[in-house]
């Protein structure tokens, strides 16, 4: 059953008009389709590495608490109250690293992925329905 009143185009040129137009479209969605796949493969390594750091920094940041806390005033507590502070800053890096590239932003690439695979498939049913009716011209 057609989708598109692909019955208005009374003309072989006017239905090579729309397959051009719709052909060019096929095209730039493929090119945005490689592009999210890309971003999805990238998004999903990084995910791994910036958790896998992040738990890192986090018990380094602990293990630093317990040493503090253990030691009188002096240069060394100083030293590792500063390499706590890097710690904390590490993390805080790594946080917003994982909500721009870690799992959330895995998931809306999946989800952009998903719609451009939807738009693929729609407009090769519409590139049909035109071809089909370029066809009962000629």
């Amino acid at each position: 059953m057609p989708n598109y009143s692909t019955t208005q185009l009374t003309t072989v040129t006017d239905c090579n008009a729309v397959l051009n137009i719709a052909t060019k479209e096929q095209k730039d969605l493929e090119w945005k389709k490689l592009s999210i796949e890309r971003q999805k493969e990238i998004y999903a390594e990084n995910s791994v590495e910036i958790s896998t750091e992040l738990a890192a920094k986090q018990a380094e940041l602990t293990t630093l608490d317990a040493i503090i806390a253990g030691l009188p005033e002096g240069e060394l507590k100083e030293e590792n109250v500063k390499k706590r502070k890097r710690a904390e800053y590490s993390i805080f890096l790594l946080t917003d690293r994982k909500a721009n590239y870690g799992a959330v932003a895995l998931l809306e690439k999946e989800y952009d992925l998903q719609q451009v695979l939807r738009q693929l498939e729609e407009t090769a049913t519409f590139i049909a329905e035109v071809q089909a009716q370029k066809d009962s011209l000629v």
